[in-house]
C-alpha cells in the first residue's frame, strides 16, 4: 500500500469519533500493511467503524479484497458510510463494481438508500450505468414518490452521461416540477440523432 493515496481526512475523522479512545483505531489508521487491514475484514466481532475503515482504506489503495464490505457498506442506511464506500470503489477499479451498484440501484425494497449507488453510476460511466438510471428514474415518476432526491440524482446523472437511450425518461421527467429543470439541462445535454 505504500503508493496508496491518503484517505480522506473528513472520512477518518469521523471515524476516529465513532471509534473513541482506540489503540485499535490508531493502529488501523497508522498501518501500511494490506494483509493486516484485509484479515480485520473477515475478523468475527470487529465494531463497524473499524470494518469501514479498513475497507475505505483497501478500497482506496485498489485492493479488491475489500470489494464485498465497500458494497454492503454501499447500501447502508448510515448516508456517511455510503458516501466512504461509494467513494472507495469508484477508485477501487474492480470490474463487480458498476453490476453491484446497478442492482442496488433498482432494488426497490432499498430505494430509501439509492442515492450514492446513482451517483457511483454516474461516476463510473459503465455499460450498466444509463440502464440503471433509465430504470431507476421511471420507477420514480408515480405522483407521489418519496424518493424526489434519488429522482434528481437520476436526472442529474443521465445529463452527464448524455446518452440519447435517456430521451424518453428525461421527457417524462418535464412534468415534474421538482425535476423538470434539471430534466430541461439533461436533455439539452443529449445530442441529436441524425438519420435513422
Amino acid at each position: 500500500m505504500d503508493h496508496a493515496e491518503p484517505a480522506e481526512p473528513s472520512v477518518l475523522a469521523r471515524l476516529r469519533q465513532e471509534s473513541g479512545p482506540s489503540a485499535l483505531y490508531e493502529r488501523l489508521a497508522a498501518t501500511h500493511d494490506p494483509d493486516e487491514l484485509a484479515e480485520l475484514l473477515t475478523a468475527p466481532g470487529q465494531p463497524l467503524w473499524a470494518r469501514e475503515l479498513v475497507a475505505y482504506r483497501l478500497g482506496l489503495a485498489g485492493d479488491r479484497r475489500a470489494f464485498e464490505a465497500l458494497v454492503l457498506l454501499l447500501n447502508h442506511r448510515d448516508p456517511a458510510r455510503c458516501a466512504s464506500a461509494a467513494e472507495a470503489l469508484s477508485r477501487l477499479g474492480d470490474p463487480r463494481t458498476a453490476r453491484a451498484a446497478a442492482a442496488l440501484a433498482t432494488n426497490e425494497l432499498r430505494v430509501a438508500y439509492a442515492l450514492h449507488p446513482v451517483r457511483l453510476l454516474t461516476a463510473l460511466r459503465a455499460p450498466e450505468s444509463v440502464p440503471a438510471l433509465v430504470t431507476t428514474l421511471q420507477r420514480r415518476l408515480g405522483p407521489h414518490d418519496p424518493y424526489r432526491r434519488v429522482a434528481l440524482a437520476c436526472v442529474e446523472g443521465l445529463a452527464a452521461l448524455g446518452d440519447p437511450r435517456a430521451r424518453p425518461v428525461l421527457q417524462r421527467a418535464l412534468a415534474h416540477p421538482a425535476l423538470a429543470e434539471a430534466a430541461m439541462v439533461a436533455l439539452a445535454r443529449i445530442p441529436e440523432q441524425r438519420g435513422a
